[in-house]
């Protein structure tokens, strides 16, 4: 389950990197529920601070 979290994780920061918001929170959210220990749980916090700060509007969660 470890490896197929780490996978997820791993989507998700491409996603982000090119700006996909939605689906990278997607992945991570997959890499925690596999994985609660996942580096995702971080990983999606920050990433619902970003959002949170930079788009209200357009996220809610």
């Amino acid at each position: 389950m470890k490896e197929k979290a780490e996978k997820y994780y791993q989507q998700g920061n491409e996603h982000r990197r090119h700006g996909d918001w939605q689906q990278a929170l997607n992945c991570y959210m997959e890499a925690i529920a596999l994985d609660p220990q996942s580096p995702a749980v971080e990983a999606k916090q920050m990433l619902e601070d970003i959002l949170n700060f930079y788009h209200k509007d357009t996220y809610n969660p």
